[in-house]
């Protein structure tokens, strides 16, 4: 799983953050070391790490400021929040700006190793085609296949019908999927997160099998 895996690590403590550098070194990851969220910024519009595991509490430009910068152009990239705060609603702010995994300090590195390892690994499963019903959903061309026949679908159509296969057979919060895509669950994006549903039973709808219904007060539900 690690062999050329590019980690930015961004971390204000010099002491632990080479520990944590020469430990994942030495399992063959290649680690970019930033002290603060400017640098790592700069890193990684450089360097395309493969996933990034940022320190929550940094100077200039803290940990959640700097993955909602990078989710606003970048959805898919695992990110791991290292933090020394304990509170749930800092844990639950870290998940509603996109992190995909929270590791509290103090830690072990077999646990960060594991905890990385799991992501690399889901963000693979991500990427690779996969059918929904009678369809093949490709996440990364953006495209529905039925009998050899390809639907283009937008950003955001596919951003939205791979979260509501994650969830298929249980409700997608609204709140939760508006602020992931759109940003603020506010009813403007709300009515524009209907009319994107809209769009896409039209576009599944060659196969019975599938529906995407409404979960009234709750948000959607894929049945397939």
């Amino acid at each position: 799983m690690s062999n050329h895996i590019k980690i930015l690590l961004a971390e204000d403590e010099p002491s632990l953050g080479q520990i944590i550098k020469e430990s994942l070194e030495m399992r063959d990851f290649e680690v970019l070391l930033c002290v603060n969220g400017e640098v790592s910024k700069e890193v990684y519009e450089r360097e395309s790490p493969d996933i990034l595991v940022l320190d929550v509490m940094m100077p200039i430009k803290d940990g959640f400021t700097l993955a909602k910068e990078i989710r606003q152009e970048n959805n898919n990239i695992p990110i791991l929040f290292l933090t020394a705060k304990s509170q749930v609603k800092d844990v639950v702010e870290g998940f509603e700006i996109g992190g995909n995994d929270y590791l509290k300090k103090p830690f072990s590195m077999e646990e960060l190793i594991v905890r990385i390892n799991a992501l690399l690994k889901r963000q693979k499963n991500r990427n690779e085609p996969f059918n929904i019903g009678n369809y093949l959903f490709d996440l990364q061309k953006q495209t529905l296949e039925l009998n050899s026949t390809i639907e283009n679908l937008t950003h955001r159509e596919a951003q939205l019908l791979w979260h509501l296969h994650e969830q298929k057979n249980q409700t997608l919060e609204r709140s939760f999927i508006l602020k992931k895509l759109w940003g603020d669950d506010d009813f403007f994006n709300a009515r524009s997160m209907d009319v994107f549903i809209s769009k896409l039973r039209k576009k599944l709808k060659s196969d019975e099998s599938i529906q995407i219904i409404n979960v009234r007060g709750f948000g959607y539900k894929m049945i397939c």
